[in-house]
């Protein structure tokens, strides 16, 4: 009895043990905090992005242009993405007007403007400005190009309307692209 006791309280000390290894192997990941949670690498991002209270925003509009699958797809991507704060800064009732159905082609437009295919790191983004002398321009998945330069340590980018973001959070490294938070919303032509 005492034995069988014994071995009981092993097992399920093996139990309750292995029980924390599953966030224990999420915690090894080079995560990055976003809106008070942590972006895990491993996951895409659909899945990160819905964690963020900074971008609860930017999760109804994709979900509401019908793009979740895909930015849950393969890709990679390279996803600019404005903060709630941002999406707040755009002239009053903008937001409630590109989310009905009736303006779902104007949102897509405006969404797939901050979309770039390729995975783009910061030191990748400053590279290419570096190299075109001040300024690069990417080709977004919208068809448009963002145009890129610093100022000093910080990584503007700029839509062909005008309008400029400041990349706020850089380098959030999802498993189907990256994510740099803006401080902006861009607009397209």
């Amino acid at each position: 009895m005492r034995h069988m006791r014994f071995a009981t309280l092993l097992l399920a000390g093996c139990v309750i043990s292995a029980a924390p290894l599953a966030t224990d192997a999420q915690a090894m990941e080079q995560t990055v905090m976003v809106g008070g949670a942590a972006m895990y690498p491993s996951k895409n991002i659909v899945q990160n992005a819905v964690n963020s209270k900074d971008h609860t925003t930017l999760v109804a509009a994709v979900k509401a242009a019908g793009l979740a699958d895909t930015l849950s797809g393969p890709g990679p991507f390279t996803v600019f993405a404005p903060t709630n704060e941002a999406f707040a800064a755009l002239p009053p009732g903008t937001v409630d007007t590109l989310l009905n159905a009736e303006n779902k082609g104007m949102l897509v437009k405006i969404l797939t403007y901050h979309v770039v295919s390729g995975r783009y790191t910061a030191a990748d983004l400053m590279s290419l400005v570096r190299k075109g002398g001040g300024t690069a321009m990417l080709k977004t998945v919208e068809g448009e190009k963002l145009k890129l330069s610093m100022t000093g340590s910080n990584l503007l980018v700029s839509g062909e309307k005008g309008g400029a973001s400041t990349v706020t959070i850089p380098n959030v490294t999802q498993s189907n692209g990256v994510i740099h938070v803006v401080n902006a919303v861009l607009l397209p032509n």
